[in-house]
């Protein structure tokens, strides 16, 4: 049996791929339900350091949800609710990864691809795809975790641009706006995706991950005086990483960091 979404991990990258080709990976119940799991073990893999997150060989990142569960998942308020938080749970478990999370975009990336891209912690997309938010033309409005995340990358002005309209755009304009981090040519963007992994899994990963947690800090409230800031930036020196990376610096080398 063919699964919708799966992971495959070959170290240091473990790769969440979605899976439903005939539907240009349409975003359904199912899929939705085990992204939590699956980055969950991605983060439990000593050997992983970084996760992405692509749309395999359908063509597309994800058209959208998948219609043909409507009548199921919006028949009743309750069932409407169920599905908005599996989706928000999906969504979170990805946002909060331990290890950072890179989204490579081909093709189509509407609706709840554009929310599972904003997402992961960086965005990358071959020329030619394109990206849309549509809620407005079912009568319905966004999320307030995907709004948060679409207003923390584009600012308010094309937030509302992109929410009131509708419209589908470029992954140029999507790059201008701040939607996408960087921009390939078509084709590459998983390729792009694995060589820009394999430059932070190069680094100290107790200084990506404490990177990670300290902007999310920053974003959720945290200020220069706040306890968990202080901490996390002092923990840095008694991290046996420093210690190395010092030793590298003085000793003129390439430094050998051991943090998993």
């Amino acid at each position: 049996m063919t699964l919708p979404i799966r992971l495959d991990i070959a170290a240091p990258l473990a790769e969440i791929v979605l899976n439903k080709p005939e539907r240009r990976n349409a975003l359904s119940v199912d899929m939705w339900a085990a992204i939590p799991g699956l980055v969950a073990e991605a983060n439990a893999n000593p050997d992983v350091k970084l996760i992405l997150i692509h749309g395999g060989d359908a063509g597309a990142f994800a058209a959208g949800a998948d219609i043909s569960e409507f009548e199921t998942i919006y028949a009743t308020e309750d069932a409407a609710k169920a599905s908005g938080q599996r989706i928000a749970q999906a969504l979170d478990a990805i946002e909060n990864s331990e290890k950072p999370v890179i989204a490579a975009i081909e093709g189509a990336c509407v609706g709840g691809g554009v929310s599972l891209a904003m997402a992961a912690d960086l965005r990358v997309a071959g020329e030619g795809a394109k990206f849309g938010v549509t809620p407005g033309k079912l009568g319905l409005v966004y999320p307030a975790g995907d709004t948060r995340r679409l207003l923390a990358a584009v600012g308010p002005g094309a937030t509302k641009d992109i929410l009131f309209t509708g419209r589908i755009f470029t992954a140029g304009e999507a790059k201008s706006l701040g939607l996408i981090d960087r921009l390939v040519e078509k084709g590459t963007a998983l390729e792009a995706a694995r060589v820009w992994a394999g430059e932070i899994a190069a680094i100290s990963q107790w200084s990506v991950r404490a990177t990670k947690r300290m902007i999310r800090g920053l974003q959720t409230g945290w200020t220069d005086e706040t306890p968990e800031a202080q901490s996390l930036f002092l923990n840095g020196f008694a991290n046996e990483d420093f210690k190395e990376g010092y030793r590298a610096f003085l000793d003129k080398r390439p430094a050998k960091f051991t943090y998993r």
